[in-house]
């Protein structure tokens, strides 16, 4: 029976009317994508070779001025009597800042340098020792002075960062869904990280040094800020920003814009 099979199954294979029947090699859909296919990866390739990417680095950091502060510290030992100053205030070089009554008589705890009073850690009645922290001062040479924004970038993004880099500061004390962010260029990139006690040094504040710190040294980016005609005297991405001063001494995360790249540059060393 399978031999018979098998010489019905012949002969209709060598059957002359079975030649001129087509042979299906792929069904046009097939070659439909393949095509598509093709033509998404040159489009790809094209991109990768031609394209650019452009990405931003975010970062913490703090208004200010550009010369930092300073903790002032007595000279002497013994208790307050008198506060001369309070906090806001612009000081010269020189000027007295509280009395201190010691075995010797009064004596007068005075500015190292001029500068505006951010922080009096002393009050009357305070009993202070021989170096000890009465006050923080920002080193404030004319009151027009523009502030500029300190950010601290990690340690190992600091090469990447270009002078003249465009930097968006979204405002602690400005709520960027109301006004926009704080507009800004890089003026300065640090050379090397800096410590805890580097960057308490400049901003003259051991705990806002400490959040800086914290996943490791960071290098500080100096930012100059927009100047422009609105109530705080710099550019907003909104029209006119937030309708009152901006603080020195105000927290801020800043965006930087990096250069643009060609994807292909990640893929080769």
């Amino acid at each position: 029976m399978s031999v018979q099979f098998r010489q019905k199954a012949l002969s209709k294979l060598q059957s002359p009317e079975e030649l001129d029947l087509p042979v299906r090699f792929a069904r046009p859909q097939g070659r439909l994508v393949l095509a598509l296919t093709a033509i998404v990866m040159a489009a790809g390739c094209l991109w990768a070779v031609n394209g650019t990417v452009s990405s931003k680095l975010r970062a913490p950091g703090v208004l200010t001025h550009a010369e930092g502060s300073y903790v002032l510290q007595s000279p002497v030992a013994g208790q307050v009597t008198r506060v001369l100053a309070k906090e806001g205030q612009l000081l010269a070089k020189g000027a007295p800042l509280l009395d201190v009554r010691t075995p010797q008589g009064d004596r007068s705890v005075r500015a190292v340098a001029a500068g505006r009073v951010t922080a009096l850690v002393a009050g009357i009645g305070t009993v202070v020792t021989t170096g000890s922290d009465v006050a923080t001062m920002e080193r404030v040479g004319n009151p027009e002075d523009p502030l500029v924004a300190m950010v601290y970038v990690p340690g190992g993004s600091g090469a990447g960062v270009p002078v003249g880099a465009r930097v968006d500061l979204t405002v602690q004390s400005a709520p960027a869904q109301r006004f926009g962010v704080l507009r800004g260029r890089v003026k300065a990139v640090g050379r090397t990280p800096q410590s805890r006690r580097q960057i308490a040094g400049f901003l003259g504040d051991g705990e806002l040094a400490g959040q800086f710190t914290k996943s490791g040294q960071p290098v500080a980016v100096l930012v100059e800020l927009e100047r422009a005609a609105t109530k705080s005297g710099y550019a907003w991405s909104s029209t006119g920003g937030p309708p009152y001063a901006i603080d020195s001494a105000t927290q801020v995360r800043a965006a930087v814009h990096l250069a643009a790249q060609h994807p292909v540059d990640w893929l080769l060393p």
